[in-house]
């Protein structure tokens, strides 16, 4: 079995901040876990507490797991990125997704059609940036530069910031097929929010696709799977799985409309799809509770460690087989410790 990395998933916030994170932010370094990581979706934002709380630290990454497309120019993001590169001394970990069509044109406002090539343009513009060589400029329609339709005085140019590093590693979110190949072939990393070592099978292929292509950045050997792993420690297996099922609901049945939301379909592609099809309806019909008590135990199991820790143990040794190279976990410091223990 291959060597897992581990890091800390701190997401983002709800009604408020939470209380503790920066003594398990420095817990979490001193048990020797890899990297550290924030993410947004309509509240909170990635970059501000990763700053924060990563300034008490001196040797783990600092990533975003994701910052959103659509919240920033493609030249914000990468100042964003060089600026957190200097201040963590090269540390930081640029994580990027799309997001959804409810978070995209709902909250920022922006359209959400044709998320691949927005992404490959975003991508591309963030690396002009950051390699410093030549003026920025593309000719792509989704974020053209200089901006066509103006008074026509923009004119292409360089960060007056020198970027500590002029390649930064971004990792992609992604759920679909097209999307995880697109990772492979232009990302260092991937980041997939429901991750299950049970079905390694599209994955693989999806990311052998990626890796395939002309101009591809990694391989198998290179390339980082960061992927979320849900850690709660019980006797009763039941019980803990309570604890995850509104979440599930919510992914399932709320974070995107009846005709599009890529985590349903993850779920679906698991094998759940006469399951995550009774849990969307249920919560788009505000049967939120009922929506959370139909996600079966064993859909719990397949994307999350839970019950007493010898299980946990031993359900590791899955998620040590699969192609996840980072588990990213959360919870209280006796969790982390667990984790190290069990690891590192």
């Amino acid at each position: 079995m291959k060597n897992l990395k581990l890091g800390l998933q701190l997401g983002y916030w709800g009604a408020q901040p939470p209380v503790g994170t920066a003594e398990l932010v420095e817990e979490a370094e001193r048990l020797g876990f890899d990297s550290v990581w924030t993410a947004e979706a309509y509240g909170s934002d990635a970059l501000t507490p990763l700053a924060w709380w990563g300034s008490r630290t001196s040797r783990v990454r600092l990533g975003t797991a994701l910052c959103q497309l659509s919240a920033r120019t493609p030249t914000a993001m990468a100042m964003a990125a060089l600026t957190l590169d200097h201040l963590t001394g090269g540390r930081f970990v640029l994580g990027l997704g799309v997001s959804g069509p409810k978070v995209v044109e709902g909250w920022y406002g922006q359209p959400f059609e044709k998320p691949l090539a927005r992404t490959r343009e975003y991508v591309s513009i963030v690396r002009q940036v950051l390699a410093r060589e030549t003026p920025v400029t593309s000719d792509g329609s989704h974020y053209p530069l200089p901006y066509p339709r103006g008074t026509g005085l923009g004119k292409p140019l360089k960060a007056i910031v020198h970027p500590l590093r002029s390649e930064i590693p971004i990792v992609l979110g992604a759920e679909g097929p097209k999307n995880v190949a697109l990772a492979a072939e232009i990302a260092e990393g991937w980041s997939p929010i429901f991750f299950s070592p049970m079905h390694m099978g599209e994955f693989s292929a999806a990311l052998a696709e990626g890796f395939a292509r002309p101009g591809a950045r990694r391989s198998f050997e290179d390339f980082e799977v960061v992927a979320l792993c849900p850690v709660l420690v019980d006797e009763d297996v039941e019980r803990v799985a309570d604890t995850l099922r509104p979440m599930l609901a919510l992914y399932i049945g709320g974070m995107g409309a009846r005709e599009v939301n890529f985590h349903f379909d993850v779920f679906v592609r698991m094998g759940f799809e006469a399951d995550a099809h009774r849990i969307q309806d249920l919560y788009l019909d505000g049967h939120k509770d009922e929506a959370a008590a139909a996600v079966p135990t064993a859909m719990v199991e397949r994307v999350a460690l839970v019950g007493p820790k010898e299980k946990i143990r031993d359900d590791l040794a899955a998620w040590q087989e699969s192609i996840a190279t980072t588990l990213l976990v959360g919870g209280s410091a006796s969790t982390l410790q667990l984790m190290a223990e069990l690891l590192l």
